[in-house]
């Protein structure tokens, strides 16, 4: 048997100490990356844990899963792992990129540079096959029978539909799908519950695609219910993640050289990290800290819908992420009468380094509501983070920017929001390696706040008449969704105060951290933008997108429009003047350990670029 065959089937045979929650790793492929000195590697993880343990009795369903002979409860997750072919060549500091809806992720060429490793790991039931998925068991009743209840799906439609795909429920065939339980509803607005029920005989629902008579109307939103049998132990996702960083810090089998561990989770994921740690996963089975740091990317206060039975996490959830408690400290909650935080609870016995890093879409997206992560839950109040906690606001930034050039979703409406936070965001990582490995503190947090009028209520914010935008001063947050973890709910449906960054005359967001598109603007950036008209409910946001609206060059065209942001010739004697000002603002971001040195070249290619596009002849 060749060497190489010989070491993966000793690995694949491996069993692991007594306590490890690891049994089994499984390679199935190693090949190069190329243009790198890394190489991947591909296969399983098979885990093992003690249901009776008191950091897995959490899990929703636990008890009711089928175990072994041990009496161990067993799963299976994707594995996919970065790291230096040579391991003198690593840092000993790996990046856990938790998988969007089973999505592979890589490192930077800069990254991958000063040594870092990277792990990915399945978490998710119910993505596809070729996804990053996890393999877990279903609940079923103590005496061996299966179990059944109701599910559910949102969807609101852009545009007329005769059938809609319930991607979200794909784990979750129906049973009795005539019976009493299998309801549709249908909802003006999005944020809001009630609503009236479809007749049963105007629907159908057939190999996951139900279709309406007469067709989905766009911008109604719809909400279908029906039978399912089976639940999956879902919360098995965050023991996983625990028990792989685990493996790969502490374990002989480890496949790579791996002192410390932080992980990156974006929008669902940056979910998932904040009520993994609040659920009290960051401790392992060994009373060891799992994750040494966590960066929540755009997760606003939401925290993921994951370990209660018959979830949904692939679910874009707009209206649905925030329970009560949304901010780390402990803070008493008058709707409810519980005072805990995400890190203030008995379960968290390991805080890791925490940076949160928020888009001001997830400050005015309806259901994020990021503003309550630092203060009171009413919102009514400032409050102080933890020592190990920074928060970091992007100042006229999307979920997510968009490309460049710009375009816009239907005639007449604004354009994608392009402001990009990338450089900073990559800044901050290195960041965290350094507070975490040498001890060298972080930037400050940079988040708007009540006491000195960056923070305000939607309703007061100051907004100009930027033409094409409609005044935002109206929208509502939508309410809270239910936490499990509290017997009552914690006021589960009470609607969420709205506390949105207030803007300046132009109508660019104050009180966080500016890139240069911010700081030496071309125009106004929003977190948000209505719905078009031809999509329906135009007084709604659109879900996690943001607007971008250039200046007039001329005084004259600015005057015309009665447009009352000046122009840009009454901004910037030239583009070289232009330039010089994005100069100054990288510089200062470089200084403030918020973009590295070597961003000043691509940030100014980047500002010139924007300048020629919104001075080209044919813009308006």
């Amino acid at each position: 048997m060749p060497f190489l065959s010989r070491f993966l089937a000793s690995l694949c045979l491996a069993s692991l100490t007594t306590h490890a929650a690891v049994v089994r790793v499984e390679i199935t492929e190693r090949s190069n990356i190329p243009k790198s000195a890394y190489e991947q590697i591909t296969g399983k993880l098979h885990f093992e844990i003690d249901p009776k343990l008191s950091g897995n009795a959490v899990i929703a369903d636990v008890d009711l899963a089928p175990v072994n002979a041990a009496g161990k409860l067993s799963f299976v997750a994707d594995l996919r792992l970065w790291k230096p072919k040579d391991d003198s060549r690593s840092n000993g500091a790996a990046w856990v990129e938790i998988p969007n809806r089973g999505g592979k992720s890589s490192l930077p060429a800069s990254m991958m540079a000063q040594g870092f490793t990277m792990l990915n790991v399945g978490w998710e039931f119910d993505v596809a096959a070729d996804k990053l998925r996890l393999e877990v068991p279903k609940a079923r009743n103590k005496d061996g029978s299966p179990i059944r209840g109701v599910v559910s799906a949102v969807f609101t439609p852009d545009k007329r539909l005769d059938e809609q795909t319930l991607t979200d429920l794909t784990d979750y065939s129906p049973v009795d799908i005539e019976g009493a339980n299998s309801r549709l509803i249908v909802r003006d607005r999005a944020a809001f519950s009630g609503g009236q029920e479809v007749p049963r005989k105007h629907w159908s629902l057939q190999n996951g695609r139900i279709r309406l008579e007469g067709g989905f109307e766009p911008g109604k939103t719809y909400e279908v219910f029906y039978l399912a049998e089976g639940p999956p132990v879902a919360g098995l996702g965050y023991a996983a993640i625990r028990d792989a960083v685990a493996w790969l810090k502490h374990d002989r089998t480890s496949l790579a050289k791996v002192k410390h561990a932080y992980a990156f989770g974006s929008s669902q994921c940056g979910r998932f990290l904040r009520d993994f740690v609040y659920l009290g996963f960051n401790t392992d089975e060994q009373d060891r800290m799992a994750l040494d740091g966590v960066m929540a990317h755009v997760a606003g206060a939401g925290r993921l819908v994951l370990n209660q039975r018959w979830s949904t996490p692939r679910s874009v959830s707009g209206y649905y992420t925030a329970s009560y408690p949304f901010a780390d400290t402990a803070q008493k909650d008058l709707v409810s009468g519980h005072a805990e935080g995400i890190l203030a609870n008995a379960r968290v016995k390991h805080a890791p380094k925490i940076f949160y890093t928020n888009m001001a879409a997830e400050y005015w997206g309806a259901g994020r509501v990021a503003a309550l992560t630092h203060t009171t839950p009413d919102g009514a109040k400032d409050i102080e983070l933890p020592e190990n906690v920074r928060s970091y606001f992007f100042a006229g930034t999307s979920h997510g920017p968009a490309p460049f050039p710009p375009t816009s979703q239907v005639k007449g409406s604004p354009l994608a929001n392009p402001v990009s936070a990338n450089a900073s965001i990559l800044a901050l990582r290195l960041a965290m390696h350094r507070w975490v490995n040498e001890g060298i503190e972080p930037p400050a947090s940079v988040h708007p706040k009540l006491s000195d009028g960056t923070l305000t209520p939607v309703a007061e914010v100051r907004f100009p008449k930027v033409p094409g935008m409609a005044a935002p001063n109206a929208v509502k947050a939508g309410g809270r969704v239910r936490n499990p973890q509290l017997a009552d709910g914690a006021g589960d449906g009470t609607e969420l105060p709205l506390l949105v960054p207030q803007v300046d005359a132009d109508g660019n967001d104050l009180g966080g951290i500016r890139m240069p598109d911010i700081a030496v603007p071309l125009g106004t950036a929003t977190g948000w933008v209505f719905r078009p008209a031809e999509f329906g409910s135009p007084k709604d946001f659109y879900l996690l997108r943001g607007a971008w609206v250039p200046f007039a060059k001329t005084k004259s065209q600015s005057e015309a429009m009665n447009d009352p942001r000046p122009s840009l010739e009454e901004r910037y004697a030239s583009k070289d003047a232009y330039l010089a000002k994005v100069k100054a603002v990288v510089l200062k971001l470089v200084e403030q350990r918020l973009m590295a040195e070597s961003d000043l070249e691509s940030q100014l290619k980047q500002a010139a670029a924007r300048w020629d596009w919104v001075m080209r002849p044919s813009a308006p």
